[in-house]
């Protein structure tokens, strides 16, 4: 741990909206990329009708850019705390429009994985920074800002999910990926060129006892070494892997289960049950990062950890027994989306409350490549379906989302506490060995 030293920041930095404007244009970097994630399984059943390369395989593509997209995080967060946030996300913006250019010439399954792997280098030079940022400018409000951040990358394709099924339905997939990735890549490499992070360290204000948070500044180093660490990372595979699964697969089931184009009505609206419910997916996801970091500014991590993991397993349930009804399937996928897309507010936030901010891009690009590793097992998504249906592989869910819940309250809340307690009073009583301090 380094102490906790904390200098004020500049006029213009600490009194202007400098940093809200900060914050905007790293939300709008992240719908930008969003795209990449989200919108990926509106191609998969085109590609294999033209190339008959089968689910499983094309999926591999899926998995291939989300290890990528994760594993690399704190190789970029180096780059950035080395050379700033403008460089790393320019890059970004580069590799991303590449990696869909790549994907509408992409005549292999070779191909279609080394465009995968450009891609997710790109959209985690783009999300690690822009969260990490986000973590730096915002201590007061860590849930908050990390849900905003994280809410571009959730809700961004929600504005271009119609437009992208209505391309590919009428000139073909290829010149969906072609497009959209330049355009994509365009505005992200602009913005990039006009972030920055804080010149000092922002202030930490007084937090409520419910929400504790370190005085110290563990290194990379340190923070691997602590057990803490490694509890939530394992909570965040847990959880991960069912809305990987899902944002995957969710085209897929729709099909098998022969809903995709059953018209849907909600509110006056009226869509085919799959372009409605991927619509919602991404406005709920969206507003739930914000929306549960916030929460968890006021509750504590922990108690909306609970909540949002408990509600995910209520709504994989009843997927597992109504999901091939049409309405049951849209409004049980849009709550799921919109609670499990927390994860990526409450994990950032809770890391750098454990952790500290001097390292929070590092550190928390650690704690994300859980996402990537999660990632892993969503080819087996496709295997199990095939094997014993959707079904199981929502019942599969149902159990990692509970037991993450439970872990919330019963593991992580106590041992974090004692964890920050800890550091805090070695910060109090020396400085001097609070840097040599053990955090085992």
């Amino acid at each position: 741990m380094t102490n906790s030293g904390v200098a004020q920041p500049g006029a213009a930095e600490g009194k202007s909206g400098f940093r809200w404007l900060q914050l905007a244009m790293g939300i709008v970097c992240m719908a930008m990329i969003a795209n990449l994630q989200y919108g990926w399984t509106l191609f998969v059943d085109p590609i294999d009708a033209k190339y008959h390369w089968g689910r499983a395989a094309i999926q591999l593509a899926f998995t291939l850019f989300v290890v990528t997209e994760t594993w690399l995080v704190p190789v970029e967060a180096w780059f950035v705390d080395k050379y700033g946030p403008s460089v790393v996300v320019c890059f970004g913006g580069v590799m991303v429009a590449l990696a869909w250019v790549l994907n509408s010439y992409a005549d292999s399954i070779t191909m279609l994985y080394a465009a995968a792997v450009v891609g997710g280098i790109g959209a985690g030079s783009v999300y690690g920074t822009c969260v990490g940022n986000a973590l730096k400018w915002f201590p007061d409000r860590r849930g908050l800002a990390a849900g905003a951040t994280a809410a571009g990358f959730g809700a961004g394709a929600a504005i271009t999910v119609v437009p992208i099924a209505h391309m590919i339905a009428a000139s073909g997939y290829q010149n969906a990926f072609f497009n959209f990735g330049i355009g994509q890549g365009v505005i992200v490499f602009v913005l990039g060129l006009l972030l920055r992070p804080p010149k000092v360290a922002m202030p930490m204000k007084k937090k409520q006892l419910n929400l504790p948070q370190t005085t110290a500044n563990f290194t990379p180093g340190q923070t691997l070494k602590s057990p803490i660490f490694w509890i939530l990372y394992v909570t965040f595979v847990l959880v991960a892997s069912g809305g990987l699964m899902a944002t995957a697969q969710i085209a897929p089931i729709a099909h098998d289960y022969k809903i995709a184009d059953v018209p849907v009505s909600l509110l006056g609206f009226q869509m085919a049950a799959l372009t409605m419910a991927i619509s919602l997916d991404r406005i709920f996801d969206g507003f739930g990062r914000p929306l549960f970091g916030f929460i968890s500014d006021n509750i504590g991590r922990e108690n909306t950890m609970f909540i949002a993991f408990g509600t995910a397993a209520v709504m994989l349930l009843l997927l597992f027994n109504y999901g091939q009804t049409p309405i049951v399937f849209v409004l049980a996928t849009a709550v799921y989306f919109g609670v499990f897309g927390e994860i990526y507010s409450l994990f950032p936030a809770t890391s750098g409350d454990t952790f500290g901010a001097k390292f929070a891009t590092t550190n928390n690009g650690m704690l994300y490549t859980a996402k990537g590793t999660a990632a892993l097992l969503v080819p087996f998504g496709s295997i199990i379906a095939k094997q014993y249906g959707w079904q199981a592989v929502f019942a599969i869910a149902v159990g990692f989302n509970a037991v993450a819940a439970l872990m919330a309250i019963f593991v992580i809340k106590p041992i974090r506490r004692a964890f920050i307690e800890k550091s805090n009073g070695a910060a109090a009583a020396s400085p001097v060995a609070v840097q040599k301090a053990s955090v085992a």
